[in-house]
């Protein structure tokens, strides 16, 4: 962020500005505070969310038999996660986020703010070479 100061009169050695002296413009560089991220909220699969859609996630991390998942979702209970799909071959894993609109969620109004969430998906066998496949970017 660059804020530029409307400028910086001449001034004698007491301090006092004159009048007659032109005011010269003085760049002022300021640097934006490193405010604390918010960590993503942690969730779990209700399993009764109604209009439920594919949503992929932006990080996951994997470590022996449990992957990590963090995505972009609207606020609760508007939007929810449903389900995680976990599919396991030699070579890959796919995992699949369904979000959707709580089952409760009855004529609420819904903001429309971007909150991080997290889940822990637990698998059968380890991660080891396997590769990670993202089933909502898929079609």
């Amino acid at each position: 962020m660059l804020t530029v100061s409307c400028g910086a009169a001449a001034t004698d050695t007491a301090g006092r500005v004159n009048p007659h002296e032109p005011v010269t413009a003085q760049p002022v560089i300021s640097t934006p505070s490193q405010a604390p991220t918010k960590p993503p909220k942690q969730v779990k699969p209700v399993g009764d969310a109604v209009n439920t859609r594919k949503v992929p996630f932006t990080k996951a991390k994997a470590k022996d038999r449990q992957v990590k998942l963090v995505w972009w979702s609207g606020v609760e209970p508007c939007t929810v996660l449903d389900s995680v799909k976990v599919k396991e071959t030699a070579k890959r894993v796919t995992i699949t986020l369904y979000e959707g609109t709580a089952a409760k969620a009855q004529n609420v109004s819904c903001i429309m703010l971007a909150i991080e969430k997290t889940t822990t998906v637990k698998l059968k066998s380890p991660i080891g070479k396997r590769k990670i496949v993202d089933g909502g970017k898929q079609h």
